[in-house]
């Protein structure tokens, strides 16, 4: 239990990326979306929250300090 507490400590900013990303990825398939079916990322909501919440990681990783 606490190894798994400690991962999420040192990994949080990851884990706070994904879940704005997925939440936003979400909230722009619901309102923009593709109403056609052709476009790949937006056409279904779980593969909108899946690159966005991908993206939202990648993101967020990049403002995390590397200890010295």
């Amino acid at each position: 239990m606490n190894k798994a507490i400690d991962i999420l400590k040192r990994n949080w900013l990851y884990l706070a990326g994904a879940v704005i990303g997925g939440i936003c990825g979400y909230l722009y398939w619901y309102n923009i979306g593709c109403s056609t079916g052709t476009c790949p990322i937006t056409s279904s909501p779980a593969m909108s929250v899946i690159w966005a919440a991908t993206m939202g990681s990648l993101i967020l990783g990049f403002f995390k300090r590397k200890k010295r």
